[in-house]
């Protein structure tokens, strides 16, 4: 059972964005940028761990909650765009990178990831799920 599959059963705390049926969104705790989010889809034992191997459904329904994210995102996190990456090597259980970008520079993986305190993710989540609902 992967990292990511505990949060979506509860059994590790997360800033959670979004959820429904068959996705979670939930804050990095590691950002690169502040509102930088996680999308995960819920599935269903064993993980897909490559996004390329989700079915077509689940992966365009996935790519549609990613935007309805974005959106919220982009309303709650000053930034010209949401960014959108996906490596999937650091956790075997698919995933999609949405951060709130200015520059190019700031999707790079290679910059320092940042700390921030509960009090605050928990600040940025909420607005997150906020501006959604908009």
């Amino acid at each position: 059972m992967t990292i990511f599959t505990r949060i979506i059963n509860g059994e590790i705390p997360s800033y959670k964005v979004a959820e429904n049926e068959k996705f979670y969104a939930f804050l990095d705790i590691n950002p690169l940028q502040k509102g930088h989010t996680l999308v995960v889809p819920k599935l269903a034992e064993p993980e897909a761990n490559y996004i390329f191997d989700l079915e077509d459904d689940v992966l365009s329904e996935m790519l549609v909650f990613a935007k309805q994210v974005a959106r919220g995102i982009k309303g709650a996190v000053a930034c010209k765009r949401v960014g959108v990456a996906v490596i999937g090597l650091e956790v075997p259980h698919v995933h999609m990178h949405l951060i709130p970008i200015s520059q190019e520079g700031d999707m790079s993986f290679a910059n320092p990831k940042m700390t921030l305190p509960a009090d605050e993710m928990a600040e940025i989540a909420n607005a997150i799920a906020k501006a959604m609902e908009c």
